[in-house]
């Protein structure tokens, strides 16, 4: 069972997008993944996205996805919610994957966006509905319209919080004033799901994280979050200034590249990309090294 939950915090408050650990020959490592979780939970974390775009998604199979959520919920799930990516560009490809997450023991669901074919709104309201009605478990929205193409406009937010599971947003959408809105007017929980934005967002009601750099400073997300909280101001953006190198680095490019190249250097479980995915050059592990250094990151 996860661990107890509001309304206004269904996954809790920091989370980390884990990357799926694979071993060297490509293969799903199960044992990595759940050191990894272990590791990424007591660093601090309430729950832990699995199976998301910086998980490698589009290149892990069903078996794999079913397969990483019932280790990772094995070792971790009485201590953190476990929440499995769902979402695809197929309806029925998504209610499966929902269904399947949900029968692996999934504590809940990240549904992105249909990316590609740029559905109008409606078609966007009627697959989240889709997978939402397909389990019982909880669902969070995945707002990213850099990558799917296609934002989910602020009326259809309102329309989807109608639906009983539809409880949280996560929002990578990039606009502090179309953030607002759709907080006053949805009340879904909010997540920020843009690393650069996470004080900003909490600054117009989002709740929580869910993050990348988390794989590395946990610790410090905490306490920006429970200053932010307690009404200290200038702690909240003292210790966001001090991760602004770490936020840089980890984007200069694709972020699933640079938390296993990061985590390598750490020796905690990660393992090679797949395709078309590809590992940093020398020059590149360089940078990022001293982008680490400079936010108070130990390698």
């Amino acid at each position: 069972m996860a661990p107890t939950s509001t309304s206004q915090t269904p996954f809790g408050r920091v989370l980390t997008a884990m990357v799926t650990p694979f071993t060297a020959d490509g293969a799903l490592d199960l044992d990595g993944a759940q050191r990894l979780a272990t590791h990424l939970v007591d660093a601090g974390n309430d729950g832990l996205i699995v199976n998301g775009t910086t998980g490698e998604s589009p290149t892990t199979s069903d078996a794999e996805k079913a397969e990483l959520v019932r280790a990772v919920v094995e070792a971790v799930g009485d201590r953190a919610h476990v929440v499995a990516g769902a979402g695809t560009n197929d309806t029925r490809h998504s209610v499966k994957l929902a269904r399947e997450a949900e029968q692996a023991g999934a504590h809940g669901l990240l549904a992105v966006t249909p990316y590609y074919s740029k559905p109008p709104q409606e078609g966007i309201l009627q697959h989240f509905t889709a997978i939402a009605n397909a389990t019982g478990l909880p669902v969070m929205l995945y707002d990213i319209p850099g990558r799917s193409g296609v934002p989910i406009s602020t009326e259809t937010m309102v329309r989807l919080a109608e639906h009983p599971r539809i409880v949280a947003n996560k929002d990578a959408k990039g606009d502090l004033g179309r953030a607002s809105w759709a907080i006053a007017r949805s009340r879904l929980a909010w997540y920020s799901g843009d690393d650069m934005l996470n004080l900003p967002l909490l600054s117009v009601g989002a709740v929580g994280f869910v993050s990348v750099v988390g794989h590395l400073v946990t610790p410090e997300l905490r306490a920006m979050l429970e200053a932010h909280l307690q009404g200290d101001v200038a702690k909240a953006t003292e210790i966001h200034q001090q991760l602004l190198p770490v936020f840089t680095g980890m984007f200069r490019t694709q972020g699933v590249i640079t938390s296993k190249a990061a985590l390598a250097l750490q020796g905690l479980p990660a393992g090679p990309l797949r395709l078309p995915l590809v590992e940093l050059t020398p020059e590149e592990t360089e940078q990022l090294k001293r982008d680490l250094a400079a936010g108070g990151v130990q390698l």
